[in-house]
């Protein structure tokens, strides 16, 4: 692990739980469940918080529904105990992609790949 990635884990929070994290999560987390994303559920004894440890980077939009309404006590049983019923239309879970190259982006965007040519469009010019 490394002298760096410790120092590192002990002063950030973005790229996974900090050592007080880790340390209060062993003495009193009881672990709920993963997901589909490696991340971990946890609550504490008397249920009174609900927390999530990250599989990598700490992205809220990484957490499925499912899982964001038992953290947020939408429901109290967790998805591991009494799934939820998805409808046959429903798409899978995907996280935020903004600002990545994954991220949408019109078919007249500049951020595209391939612009398509505007034809429709003709820039002023003073004459």
């Amino acid at each position: 692990m490394g002298i760096l990635n410790s120092l590192l884990r002990a002063v950030t929070w973005w790229n996974g739980a900090t050592l007080n994290t880790q340390f209060y999560t062993a003495r009193k987390g009881v672990k709920v469940g993963e997901d589909n994303e490696g991340n971990t559920f946890y609550r504490n004894a008397d249920d009174s918080k609900r927390w999530v440890i990250f599989n990598g980077e700490a992205e809220a939009s990484r957490v499925d529904p499912d899982w964001h309404g038992w953290l947020h006590r939408t429901w109290d049983e967790p998805p591991t105990d009494k799934p939820l019923e998805h409808k046959s239309w429903e798409k899978p879970h995907q996280e935020n992609l903004t600002g990545t190259a994954l991220a949408y982006t019109p078919a007249g965007s500049l951020r595209r790949q391939d612009p398509v040519e505007r034809t429709d469009y003709e820039a002023w010019s003073p004459e």
